[in-house]
């Protein structure tokens, strides 16, 4: 029995590993509203976060609120979210609780998202194009949860699921990339430009997903 176990693992891990799929120059079209289409990203995280970067890129022409990256877990479905509220507001949430991003932009336009939290402190950071906004602190102390079930382009109400139409995003996401670790301001500079910084959560060059719904990959066509 412990040999079957052993080999089902084997295998399990094999298949995890083929899988993965490198999507440079590559990106997410989600084409219309909806309350269930999204992208699902699997990660193998066994310990809680004291820290994270979370990176992407997304471009669409919505004015009203919608969600770009949903982390949550069995205990917290809001445990972290990348929500933007309006044109020039952003929102990170974690543990359920929320901090306001305020940031000057042409609209529409493609935007380079990082945003990055360290439990120490409780300071969040939030930057766009490679530009830092304005520091919040908030959750000081908090563990982000392990385990979690990771979706793009919808906002989770539940452990896996229950979304509302109104908070779905239409566009195009890439360059999903998430680190266990606050990076640093060149780091994020060469985020912005395209280099690649070894992540150790998520990494765009070697990604395990499911497609939901009506979602299809298409080259990038902008940066």
């Amino acid at each position: 029995m412990d040999k079957l176990l052993f080999w089902v693992s084997v295998l399990t891990s094999l298949l995890e590993a083929i899988a993965q799929t490198n999507m440079t120059g590559k990106v997410f079209i989600f084409p219309e509203e909806s309350n269930s289409a999204h992208v699902s990203v699997t990660t193998q995280l066994e310990k809680p976060l004291q820290n994270f970067t979370v990176c992407l890129r997304a471009y669409t022409d919505l004015s009203h609120g919608y969600s770009l990256f949903s982390y949550s877990i069995q205990t917290q479905s809001n445990e972290m979210v990348i929500f933007k509220s309006q044109i020039g507001e952003y929102n990170l949430i974690i543990g359920g609780d929320k901090v306001f991003f305020k940031v000057y932009e042409n609209f529409p336009t493609p935007a380079h998202i990082c945003a990055s939290w360290e439990s120490s402190s409780g300071i969040a950071e939030f930057w766009v194009n490679g530009k830092p906004l304005v520091r919040k602190g908030f959750r000081q102390g908090y563990s982000v949860g392990a385990h979690p079930k990771i979706v793009l382009g919808q906002k989770q109400h539940s452990y896996r699921g229950k979304f509302v139409k109104s908070q779905s995003f239409v566009g195009e996401i890439g360059d999903v990339y998430m680190w266990d670790s606050v990076l640093s301001p060149e780091e994020i500079w060469f985020a912005y430009q395209g280099i690649h910084i070894e992540p150790n959560i998520l990494d765009w060059q070697a990604l395990n997903y499911t497609m939901q719904g009506y979602v299809v990959t298409k080259p990038l066509k902008w940066s």
